[in-house]
């Protein structure tokens, strides 16, 4: 059985004890933007529920332009005041090199991309770099309530950064 068909077994079980539609508008008005990292389990670790916050995740949880879109739209059009950035330890973009994987992506499909994947070498410099992008865009109306953290993936411990 391959991963996708052990999910839509699981699927099937779910349904059977699917609570029902919950309200479009986060119950929090938070955003929490994060690493795709798979060892991130965000609604044990901060104790969420389904429908409390929206959850922006990308490679290294960075700042891009498509995190920006997404924020003004969960602000601007479903309520979000605040905003979470959460990296975290031994996270596979540091020391990561975007020029050379760029690189590869265009020897081998012939299309070089028009994104890049910058990688970063410290953790908290990253967490600050990320507050400060969020609080510079005019694009978002809430921009007082914007907070830093590291979640150790060790311990399952967040940090939070000072900015």
């Amino acid at each position: 059985m391959s991963a996708t068909d052990h999910l839509i077994h699981a699927n099937s079980v779910y349904v059977e004890t699917f609570p029902g539609a919950r309200p479009l508008r986060p119950k929090l008005a938070l955003t929490i933007i994060e690493c795709m990292d798979s060892r991130l389990d965000t609604f044990a670790a901060l104790g969420l529920q389904i429908g409390d916050a929206h959850i922006i995740r990308n490679a290294g949880g960075l700042i891009t332009d498509d995190v920006l879109r997404s924020l003004a739209l969960s602000q601007r059009y479903l309520g979000t005041r605040e905003v979470m950035i959460m990296h975290h330890t031994n996270c596979g973009m540091t020391g990561f090199d975007d020029v050379a994987f760029r690189a590869q992506l265009a020897a081998d499909s012939g299309v070089e991309p028009g994104w890049d994947v910058p990688g970063f070498t410290d953790i908290e410099d990253q967490v600050r770099k990320s507050v400060s992008a969020v609080r510079s865009c005019g694009w978002i109306p809430h921009r007082d309530e914007v907070r830093g953290f590291v979640f150790d993936v060790a311990a399952g411990r967040i940090t939070e950064v000072t900015v």
